[in-house]
């Protein structure tokens, strides 16, 4: 066992656990206040059901040994098999339940990237239902197809280092099938849905940025080159996006937003995510000021082809992500890219993208007709917190007024005429 780099792997695994409370922080700060509990809660479920159903039997389907090229064995259910001496066939010479530690955070955080799609509009029981199934029918399957010896994915050497298919785009793409699904908000295009806490959405994404280094530094397995280089790429293309988001806001909206910043930071990290490994520092700033650019326009489609993406997973996590699958085929140094890498990473992403859509669309039909996935009318409009938390997150009465008013006030503005990352140009952005 390699000490150093097995220390290396746990503390990184540690930095993806905070990534989930941070995006529950990031997402709760954008939507209204009356429902930022609820927003809250559905990250903070999925460390929950995931965490478990990943030592019960998802371990063993996504890195169990392969069948078909498709999914996992069930030879390590419950990690059956798994001694606490086992270490990882590689060259890291790791525990191989520290490398089981380290894929149950990517397990737990990528059903709750898809939250903010669906802030403020489903019942929380059928939230808990539906990402228990997506996990075990959408996530397992593909993370096995990109990350496990025998995956077709990775037969086909499609370059995923840290996550932008099987992550990014994978529940991005789940995203958008669920909201299909569950329709639209009370008021969408038509009521102000502004951020109640920009504070908490910075916060949120410093969060993100901190434990991101654990995200994909990390997936090098040990305290090395590759390690150092995807820490360092992760850093400049992050801050490359913002650049990149704040520029087009600001020739788009005429404002430099706080929100912009926060989001455009957002969106590099997830591009840089598959690519980082396999591109020098130029290329991790092309990558990034590409993300930032595209996905501050990618957020104003749902108005335009209306669908609502509350929080904008789809502009950010989807299309980031295929940014930087695909970018890794163009900027790969070291001989890899190519026209030839360059298929094989566009056959990644959009296989993924058909699998994801069609099954999330299948599970979400299915949570719907046996539980009923949206909120009633009188919840939705009264706010989530009281109706599934019996509580509320900001305590108003010593300043006066309840907090279902003040509620009604606060919250994300998805007007008609507004991009969620364009607060205070309503008029300049396509009804």
């Amino acid at each position: 066992m390699n000490g150093a780099d097995t220390a290396f792997v746990l503390i990184s695994a540690a930095l993806v656990m905070l990534m989930t409370p941070g995006l529950a922080l990031f997402y709760g700060g954008m939507v209204r206040v009356k429902s930022a509990l609820n927003m809250l809660m559905m990250s903070f479920i999925s460390l929950g059901i995931v965490s478990v159903l990943w030592v019960l039997y998802g371990y063993s389907l996504a890195f169990g040994t392969d069948t078909g090229g498709l999914i996992g064995s069930l030879e390590h259910i419950g990690l059956s098999g798994i001694g606490t001496e086992a270490l990882t066939g590689g060259d890291e010479g790791i525990p191989v339940l520290a490398f089981v530690l380290f894929q149950l955070m990517f397990a737990a955080l990528t059903p709750a990237l898809m939250s903010g799609a669906l802030a403020d509009r489903v019942k929380f029981s059928a939230w808990a239902l539906f990402i228990t199934l997506w996990a075990t029918v959408v996530y397992f399957p593909v993370a096995h197809w990109v990350w496990a010896e025998g995956g077709w994915l990775f037969e086909l050497e499609v370059i995923d280092f840290a996550g932008g298919t099987a992550v990014h785009i994978n529940a991005g793409v789940g995203a958008l099938a669920a909201v299909l699904v569950v329709g639209k908000r009370i008021g969408f295009k038509r009521e102000p849905m502004r951020p109640h806490s920009l504070p908490l959405v910075v916060l949120g994404a410093a969060l993100l940025w901190f434990g991101w280094f654990g995200f994909n530094a990390g997936s090098a397995l040990g305290a090395n080159g590759t390690a150092a280089t995807m820490a360092l790429n992760t850093q400049v293309a992050t801050a490359a996006a913002i650049l990149g988001w704040l520029l087009y806001e600001r020739i788009r909206h005429g404002a430099f937003t706080t929100l912009g910043a926060a989001s455009g930071a957002v969106a590099g990290l997830v591009a840089i995510t598959p690519a980082g490994a396999h591109v020098n520092a130029v290329g991790a700033i092309v990558i990034g000021l590409v993300a930032g650019l595209a996905c501050s326009w990618a957020v104003s489609l749902k108005y335009r082809l209306g669908y609502d993406d509350s929080l904008d997973v789809v502009g950010v996590h989807l299309v980031g992500g295929v940014i930087g699958t695909l970018l890794v085929g163009v900027l790969a140094t070291g001989g890899v890219g190519g026209l030839t890498q360059l298929g094989k990473q566009a056959a990644g992403a959009f296989s993924v993208m058909a699998f994801s859509f069609a099954v999330s669309w299948i599970l979400a039909k299915l949570v719907d007709a046996v539980v009923g996935f949206r909120a009633s009318e009188d919840d939705e409009t009264a706010g989530l917190d009281q109706a599934y938390h019996a509580e509320t997150a900001y305590d108003f009465s010593a300043v006066g007024g309840s907090p279902a008013s003040r509620g009604a006030a606060g919250g994300h503005d998805d007007s008609a005429a507004a991009s969620p990352f364009a607060k205070g140009t309503d008029k300049k952005v396509d009804a």
